[in-house]
């Protein structure tokens, strides 16, 4: 009993600093996006301009997924991945030579890719399969960063990896509501053609990344069909906060593919930021503003008492995107500035939103504790 105590605390120890360093790796992950829009940042964050990409879906995504599969597996092992991310993007921003940093990653999704596998071997189930199939996207774009040297080669495996994570989450509700093997076999289709074509941009990159985007746009559909977000949206307080945050997720999700078939996925194209970041803003953040309510009490065990006022930033980010992909798809730098400005706003709010809703439940705690005695 002692045993399973003290591996219990430091598990939840080993979370909460995993979770609590994520939020500085966000910080410098937008601070060097804004600087390459040309808006006045501190120097260490113009000076690692470049490595906004890198620090945004490998080290910050990688630290926040690579976590929490970790605590849902419960075991000690796993948690080395998003340590390992931490310590790399640590290395990075101090400076350390690529390859180390490179390293350090494909060894952090290695470990995940090791977990998963061994979880699947004991569960074999399609979305344990997904989200281990994602884990591979993950270590193929880091050692394929590490070997070519080149970040816009690996965004393909990058997007995978968080696309087909999210993806593998969601199929893993629909046992609420069953899909039928039609359904199944459509979600595994789409995810081959999104791996296939992915591998394919190696070679080929403008015709494999315009099938990447078809089967992007395939996902989304089926992701709206049957999610059962569908069916929560009609509800209440918390749940309907995030069918909100899902469902238009799916719809930044579709459009980024959209503009994906017209070949803007491919590097120095014109329309490359705005898909971009259709995808990760609107569709990936999207993800995790509905899904932090849920996450930060299960990895750090802190409360959260849900507010209308979480819609708030939710409708700011989405602006905001709307706005720099407006001004991407028109060559607006100006607007695509703005657009930037506010999203990073629109986050800023987002964690100020949820440090109230932990007050407030810290409150009603205390309040209860003090009413009992």
């Amino acid at each position: 009993m002692a045993t399973t105590m003290r591996t219990t605390g430091l598990l939840r120890f080993a979370a909460t600093a995993a979770a609590i360093t994520a939020v500085p790796m966000l910080a410098c992950a937008v601070l060097t996006g804004l600087a390459r829009l040309g808006v006045t940042v501190p120097t260490f964050a113009l000076t690692h301009a470049a490595s906004h990409g890198a620090l945004m879906i490998p080290v910050f995504f990688g630290t926040v997924i690579s976590l929490e599969r970790a605590v849902a597996m419960q075991r000690q092992a796993p948690y080395l991945a998003p340590t390992s991310t931490v310590i790399a993007g640590t290395a990075l921003l101090a400076g350390a030579p690529a390859p180390i940093v490179q390293a350090l990653l494909v060894i952090a999704a290695g470990i995940l890719v090791a977990a998963s596998i061994k979880l699947t071997w004991r569960q074999p189930t399609l979305f344990l399969v997904v989200l281990a199939g994602a884990a591979v996207c993950w270590v193929v774009g880091n050692g394929v960063w590490l070997i070519v040297g080149d970040t816009s080669v690996a965004v393909p495996w990058w997007l995978s990896f968080l696309i087909l994570t999210i993806a593998g989450e969601r199929l893993e509700l629909t046992r609420l509501l069953p899909v039928s093997r039609w359904g199944t076999r459509q979600f595994v289709i789409v995810v081959v053609v999104i791996l296939v074509s992915a591998t394919g941009a190696l070679w080929w990159p403008d015709g494999s990344l315009r099938v990447f985007a078809g089967g992007l746009l395939a996902l989304a559909a089926w992701l709206a069909r049957h999610d059962i977000a569908r069916h929560t949206v009609r509800q209440k307080g918390l749940v309907r906060f995030i069918a909100v945050c899902l469902l238009s997720g799916y719809g930044w999700l579709a459009a980024g593919a959209l503009l994906g078939l017209s070949g803007a996925l491919l590097p120095g194209h014109a329309w490359r930021d705005a898909v971009l970041h259709a995808i990760t803003l609107g569709f990936v953040f999207s993800m995790l503003l509905g899904h932090a309510p849920l996450i930060l009490p299960a990895v750090v065990r802190l409360r959260l008492a849900y507010h209308p006022s979480f819609y708030v930033p939710l409708v700011a980010l989405h602006v905001a995107l709307v706005v720099r992909v407006a001004g991407g798809l028109n060559g607006a730098f100006w607007l695509r500035r703005a657009g930037g400005l506010a999203s990073a706003a629109a986050l800023m709010l987002f964690a100020l939103t949820l440090l109230s809703g932990a007050y407030r439940s810290w409150r009603r705690t205390a309040a209860g504790v003090i009413s009992s005695r």
